[in-house]
Formats: structure tokens, sequence, C-alpha cells
């Protein structure tokens, strides 16, 4: 492949009324949703099938079953250890050009053959609407395939050392010694797929394990590897029950890296594992995550209404606020509260709510019961609190889909309980403050979260805008002026936070590939020295 290869980002489909695009995806939809599919654990490109079964279903329809999965057990994850380590005996000598071709033939099949497949998939499967489904399912993965191959060939040239006259110094970017373990999050279809495919772009071989409410449209990225040609054993596909086979795979000597997206909880869980069995490891483990986020947005009296009520209500109602940058705290002036508040709830109160198979739905369902469940006792806190009112929302239905209505909350409590935790739902916090206070509703944001992932500013001034800036500096590993903290992408904003939100090694840039490499430094001397003495040595 050229080495001179340059990505550039996928163009969105819009999917209007009456195209053809629109026409062939409600075709493959009606088709995906005709059938029930059985999905097989993948290790050494053979299909694996337990008997084990477990349930996809749609979020928005939940006795609608679109498939089984065969859960892997002791036995089956055993096998893809086993796979993976005598997969990378070759995969790891293949040369970057012949990886890159494979890499990019998957990003061609997505961008052509495969489209409607995938968005449909992650339409059923993980309830994303048609525009989330194809900003995510297809054009990210797309992005981060030919960015991935862009950036690690690039790194074969911006890490050159200096070569003395009579020696030639080179750096080479090996692969880790051992198997990588990638565990996926249900929310976002292109990040389960990286989470996999950057390590294997650098030469390492995979066990992935998909989140258990996105394994039906996680096996289409399996697909699609096998459609590419990529040799059998370098990404496993091991679907199940996560702390089992953590718990194994964990225990390996061979473990090499740990690629990660999901909760906090979760990955302190991974990481204190991992430190009680450093002395099982040949080497150290890399470990990299995204966790979780409690994403702000702070506006100032000088901020554009307008484009402040949009960013609020796509920042936080998008995919039913199921990101972790969703804004989940905003921060409000006083001064422009009643036009703020009239505008919002005036535009939130226009928000269709349904099935993703009706495009006009701006909101669908949560992923699960659990997820339902976790989001309703947030909701009934709200409403039995005197330290909050409700502006929107508040209500949630499971009889048929896993509905949450869009929520909006107001408190005048800076440290009210949905304001400092998590939700991962389509919920909206109001903190209006004093403009006199502005110093301190910034430590405020600043200390209220655990968290660092994303926030944005909203102002026209652009010294406020420079003092936000500098102030949450490290508040935020994303951070936006005049936006919405979500939608980050591959190749313009690098992803990734810090603090509680993880290791911010920016998924979808080089520097996340520089984790699944082990440098080494090779030094050829031209002409060895004939004598061991040194000039300071002669006393003469």
């Amino acid at each position: 492949m050229d080495k001179d290869f340059r990505a550039v980002n996928e163009p969105i489909i819009d999917f209007e009324p009456g195209s053809n695009h629109r026409k062939l995806l409600l075709k493959e939809i009606e088709r995906q949703s005709s059938r029930i599919k059985e999905i097989p654990i993948i290790i050494n490109g053979k299909e694996i099938k337990t008997g084990n079964l477990q349930v996809c279903s749609k979020p928005h329809d939940h006795q609608h079953i679109l498939g089984h999965y065969h859960e892997a057990g002791e036995k089956e994850i055993q096998m893809a250890i086993d796979s993976s380590l005598e997969a990378w005996k070759y995969w790891s000598n293949t040369s970057l050009e012949y990886r890159s071709k494979i890499f990019k033939k998957v990003a061609d099949l997505i961008a052509g053959p495969y489209r409607y497949k995938i968005n449909a998939a992650a339409m059923l499967d993980i309830g994303k609407s048609v525009f989330q489904a194809e900003v995510d399912a297809s054009c990210e993965l797309i992005d981060f395939l030919n960015f991935n191959i862009e950036f690690a060939h690039k790194m074969q040239t911006s890490f050159t050392p200096i070569s003395p006259e009579g020696m030639s110094n080179e750096l080479e970017f090996r692969p880790l010694e051992g198997f990588v373990f990638a565990i996926a999050p249900f929310n976002f279809f292109s990040i389960g797929g990286n989470l996999a495919i950057s390590p294997a772009i650098m030469g390492n071989t995979v066990l992935w394990k998909p989140a258990p409410s996105a394994v039906y449209s996680s096996y289409c990225i399996m697909e699609l590897y096998k459609e590419a040609g990529l040799p059998d054993g370098v990404i496993n596909f091991i679907p199940g029950d996560g702390p089992k086979i953590g718990n194994q795979v964990l225990k390996h000597p061979e473990l090499a890296g740990i690629h990660f997206t999901g909760s906090t909880k979760t990955f302190k869980y991974l990481w204190k594992k991992v430190s009680d069995n450093l002395d099982t490891y040949r080497n150290y483990p890399k470990i990299v995550g995204e966790t979780g986020g409690k994403d702000f947005c702070i506006a100032h009296n000088s901020a554009n209404i307008q484009g402040l009520v949009t960013a609020m209500i796509r920042g936080a109602f998008e995919y039913q606020g199921q990101k972790c940058s969703a804004m989940s705290r905003a921060y409000l002036p006083s001064s422009k509260w009643s036009i703020i508040k009239e505008k919002l709830i005036s535009q939130a109160q226009t928000i269709d709510i349904g099935p993703p198979e009706d495009f006009k739905n701006f909101v669908n369902a949560v992923i699960d019961e659990p997820a339902f469940d976790r989001i309703a006792t947030y909701l009934d806190y709200a409403k039995s609190s005197d330290d909050c009112e409700i502006l929107l929302g508040g209500n949630c239905d499971k009889s048929k889909g896993f509905f949450v209505d869009p929520t909006i909350i107001l408190t005048k409590n800076p440290h009210f309980k949905t304001l400092e935790e998590e939700i991962f739902g389509p919920v909206l916090t109001i903190y209006v403050y004093d403009d006199k206070n502005w110093d301190e509703t910034l430590r405020l944001i600043d200390t209220t979260s655990p968290y660092a992932l994303t926030g944005c500013v909203f102002s026209e001034d652009r010294d406020i805008v420079d003092e936000v800036r500098s102030k949450l500096r490290f508040s935020a590993g994303n951070f936006y002026i005049n936006d919405k903290p979500t939608g980050a992408v591959v190749g313009q904003q690098p992803f990734g936070g810090s603090r509680a939100s993880g290791t911010n090694d920016k998924g979808g840039s080089m520097l996340n590939l520089l984790r699944w490499t082990s440098p080494r430094t090779i030094k050829e001397t031209f002409e060895p020295p004939q004598d061991y003495r040194y000039p300071f040595m002669d006393n003469e």
C-alpha cells in the first residue's frame, strides 16, 4: 500500500426522503427485522457454538428477538488465547504495508456493500437513530481504519533518530509480546471496532469481547474481517460474561495489554486485577482505558443563546444521552436564564420519541432494562427531592421498549446528586449561577466531578473564552468552544479524558497507536573500534 496514503473523513449520507440510500436502508432494516440470526463465537476463523445461548433484542421493542449468541466458557476462552498466541508468531512479523491493505479493504467494504447492513444493525441492536448510525457505525469506523493506517505509516518517519557519521541508528516499532484484550462498550459501534483494530494494525493479536447488549451488531465487523482476508486468529471474537472472561484472561502470563472503553468502576477493577497478577506476567501489560464522564457546559452572559440551546438539546439528548461525552450538567447565567429557559423548553417539547425505524424520532430507547432501571432511580430521586424542579420530562416506560423521556432538571443546590453522578441517560441538570459569581462557578465546575472527559463554553467574548480555556484546562480532555461537547471526529479531535475518565490515550490518533508498540533501537557501527583504550588514557 502507498506509504504516502492520506486519509480523509468519510462523507455523511443524509438518507433524505425519496433518496435511493433511504430506500435501500429501509429494505435492509426490514430484512434484518424479519429473521432470527444465530451468532457463534469466532476462534481461529472457525465458528464455535456452545449451546449456551443469550438473546439479542431490540431496545425499543424488547419482545422482538434479532438473534441469539453463543457464550464463551472457560474452554473457549483458553482456545482463543492459544489461537491469538499462535497467530502472533506470523502476524507480528508481517509488514505494515500488508496489514494496511487488509484494513483498508475493511474500510472500503463498509463504505460500499456493507454500509446499509451495518447501519441497520446499529439501529436495531443498539438503538441508534439513522443519523447516529451513519456517523458512528459507518463514517467513524471507516475513519478509524483509514486514519490509523496513515498514522501508523507516519510513525515510521516521525521518530527518526540522529545518525552521526560512522553509524546508523533506527527505531523499530515492534508489536507487544503476547496478546491484547479488547473490551468493548455497547454505545459506539466504531469504538468497539477500533479497540481491536488499532492494536492489530500495529501487529498485535487481539481477544475481542463485545458488550453483551451489542453482540448482534459487533458480529457484523467479524464478517467484514473474514471477507477482507484478515488471517485467522488475529482477532478472536469471544462474547460472554464479562467477569468470567476477564478473570481468566487477566491471569494469563502472555497478557500484553488491555484496550478498554466502559465504566470507571470496571476499569478500576481491571487495573487492580492486573496489579494483583504482576508477578505472573512476562511483560508489564499496557493498560489503555476511556471511561465515564460528567460533561459540562458553562455559558457566559455573552453567549449566542440559540446556539447554546441547540447544543444543549443535541449534546444532552442525542442517542438518549448514552455517550460518555454527553452534556449532563449546564451552568447558566441568571441574567439570561429566562430567555434560555423559554427557548430550551419550547424546542425540547418538539422532540419526537420512538423507534429508530421511524426516521422522524430524535430520541429512541435506552439500551436495556438495567440501564432503564438505573436512570429511573435518578428520575424518582428528583421527583421526591425538594432541591430541584423538573422542567421537562421525568417519565419513563418499559412496557414495550426502554423509553425514557428527555428530562431537564433545575436545581439550586450546586452539589445536587444529578449534577455530580454519571447517569448515562437523557437527563440534563441545570444550575443557574449569579453573574457576579463567575469565578466561583468555574471553580465549582472543576471540583464537582471526579471526571475530566468533555466540556464546552459558550461566549462571544474572546477574553472569557480564553479565561475558561485556561482555568478549566484539566477539567476536560476534549474541550469545545461554542459547540456541544459531543461528536469528536477522527483526524480532527482525538478523543479521551483524564482523572476518572481514563488514561487519555486519544483513540483515533498516533498517540493511541504508540501504546500498542514496544520500540526497539538498533545501532549499526560501520567501523568498530580496534582498541579498548580511550584518548584520555594516554599519559604522554
